[in-house]
């Protein structure tokens, strides 16, 4: 067994050992280009993260704001609504 694998581990180490200054540089390159890529991909995802917060606030904040112009509203109707009522029963009593 042992003599099998050993002629195994020689082609592997020769394969290795030719591999050109070249070709090196090229893996190193390509891996390079793939940290950035990566690199990139992360910060777009963070900035959409960001962008989706940012959004989702706006849109609670005009939420609130619309609630709060809607009770005002309702109270201003109710307030009106009770004074005409009270003219109603003031003019019904004459």
């Amino acid at each position: 067994m042992k003599f099998i694998a050993l002629p195994l581990v020689a082609a592997a180490a020769l394969g290795l050992a030719a591999c050109t200054d070249k070709a090196q540089n090229e893996v190193g390159e390509a891996a390079g280009t793939v940290g950035n890529d990566i690199e990139n991909t992360a910060e777009a995802g963070a900035a959409s993260v960001d962008n989706a917060l940012d959004a989702a606030g706006n849109s609670m904040d005009n939420a609130g704001e619309a609630a709060e112009n809607a009770v005002v509203n309702s109270a201003e109707a109710t307030a009106n609504a009770t004074a005409n009522a009270a003219n109603e029963v003031k003019e019904e009593t004459r």
